[in-house]
């Protein structure tokens, strides 16, 4: 699979299938840092991040959110000081669907600019 935070999501209306727990097996080795948990019976990734203080919680929410819009999928999104925990998964699909390891991979990206002190993707 070429790299995830370089593809765009598709848009997912009504009808579209959440991924098979061997089809997020394997494309969980692309994500390192994230986790899989269940919240009502459906899947989500997870991730936390952490940081030196609330200002730097902040930016890298908003850069989360401008990219989330961009690409219409949104997170769940939990930020205090010196940490955001995120959260993907696909309501339409009732589950994960491959726009959420996208996602996934451009939050990580976000994270690696911001500890790197550039923000631009």
């Amino acid at each position: 699979m070429s790299n995830l935070s370089e593809q765009t999501c598709i848009p997912c209306r009504g009808g579209v299938h959440a991924l098979t727990a061997a089809e997020i097996d394997a494309m969980l080795p692309d994500l390192p840092d994230w986790g899989v948990i269940e919240v009502a019976g459906k899947p989500r990734l997870r991730r936390a991040f952490k940081f030196a203080d609330f200002t730097d919680a902040l930016e890298f929410t908003a850069r989360v959110g401008e990219v989330a819009e961009q690409q219409d999928h949104h997170p769940r999104i939990v930020t205090q000081w010196g940490s955001v925990t995120v959260d993907w998964w696909t309501h339409a699909a009732g589950g994960l669907h491959s726009n959420d390891f996208i996602m996934a991979a451009k939050t990580d990206e976000i994270a690696a600019g911001l500890s790197r002190g550039n923000l631009d993707l």
